[in-house]
């Protein structure tokens, strides 16, 4: 257990490593963050995700000590580092330009960090550490090589490796993939998900990539104008989001307008829809039964839209909804995304695996299509949520 330093005092559970109560961030009369409180376990990968201006970014700084808050306390490991400075808090972070020294190699860039601490590490051992983090990140064989002659991966090993070399309890990594091209980015998406598994410490990621923080993370927290909207595993945020601002900013869906028939008491909900058709969705856990007649929306993701060119061909438990004629057909590899007009409905977006169309054959612009999809595949929102920018 470690002792308070300076004006640190413990009062968080140990569950947790990080703990925010109450934390507002204010920049004159600018609302960064505004009056949050969020708990984030020790050992788990942890993304912070939402758009440009929400407060991600200073919600980081100010675990790092970058930034101090305006309201509220931050604690670490059960201590207040709450306007502790950056160099005595138990942390390392990760930028998104990696922020190396161009005119140092790999070995240096990486000691860097043990070469300013107190007391200063003998070489045999700054030597070993190097080598140590190094392997970890796989760029052992290159501690000479010059920073700027390195690929953009292995830049951000490099930054890694440096911020790993000083053992922090948490690592803190400022959207470092955001200047990877499209198939680095992946690679390196497994890679810290792997190296922060082995090394077992806590890693909180800034993005406003959906792919990345789901892809990633074992727990999201969603950020929307400095609030928190959702904290859950990529899974639940992605299958039952609370409202309509994270089912609209988390992946592709659908909204569909209708009003409320009726609610059950297991929570389905019966909603007439523009075209006259009465389709089901699921409501919200823990949300109000809002009055029969309210205006709603069913959200229904692309995937598990279905169509087919005849309407006996919707089979199963899917049930068609409307017929539609097909606008545009894009080939993505495994599958293929198409634009639909449904009649009474509007646009729809429906992704459709290769395998199925392996099967039955695929759709052209211009062909006539009946939709529809199963009764657990929506989910109803009210309308008067909020909606994303």
């Amino acid at each position: 257990m470690q002792k308070p330093l300076g004006n640190m005092t413990r009062s968080a559970g140990e569950a947790e490593v990080i703990t925010f109560k109450g934390v507002s961030k204010h920049y004159g009369n600018v609302i960064a963050v505004d009056n949050i409180d969020l708990g984030i376990e020790q050992g788990t990968f942890v993304s912070i995700l939402g758009p440009s201006g929400c407060g991600k970014t200073t919600t980081l700084r100010m675990v790092a000590g970058f930034e101090h808050p305006t309201a509220g306390e931050i604690f670490i490991e059960g201590m207040n580092v709450t306007g502790l400075p950056a160099y005595r808090r138990p942390v390392n972070m990760v930028f998104q330009h990696y922020a190396l020294f161009p005119h140092l190699d790999v070995f240096d860039n990486v000691a860097y960090g043990v070469r300013q601490r107190a007391p200063r590490a003998d070489p045999d051992e700054i030597s070993s550490r190097v080598g140590a983090a190094l392997e970890l990140v796989r760029l052992g064989g290159l501690e000479r090589r010059r920073a700027w002659k390195l690929s953009g991966g292995q830049q951000q090993r490099v930054a890694l490796a440096r911020a790993l070399i000083n053992r922090p309890r948490v690592l803190l990594l400022d959207e470092p993939l955001a200047a990877l091209d499209r198939k680095l980015r992946r690679d390196m998406q497994f890679e810290l998900q792997n190296l922060q598994r082995n090394v077992g410490i806590t890693f909180v990621l800034v993005t406003h990539d959906q792919e990345e923080a789901l892809s990633m993370s074992d727990r999201v927290c969603i950020l929307h104008q400095g609030r928190i909207v959702q904290v859950g595993a990529p899974r639940e945020l992605y299958d039952a989001p609370v409202n309509r601002y994270v089912a609209d900013f988390v992946g592709k869906t659908n909204f569909i307008g209708g009003s409320l028939v009726s609610l059950d008491a297991g929570g389905t909900a019966r909603v007439r829809l523009a075209n006259g058709c009465v389709s089901c969705g699921r409501s919200p856990t823990g949300a109000p039964a809002p009055p029969t007649g309210t205006p709603v929306s069913l959200a229904i993701r692309p995937e598990l839209v279905s169509l087919d060119r005849n309407e006996g061909g919707l089979s199963g438990d899917i049930h068609p909804i409307a017929r539609a004629t097909v606008r545009n057909c894009i080939f993505l590899g495994e599958q293929t995304e198409y634009l639909v007009e449904a009649e009474g409905l509007g646009e729809l977006l429906v992704l459709t695996p290769k395998r199925l169309e392996t099967e039955r054959g695929g759709f052209a612009p211009g062909d006539r299509v009946y939709v529809g999809w199963s009764r657990t595949a929506a989910l109803m929102l009210p309308d008067n949520e909020e909606r994303s920018e």
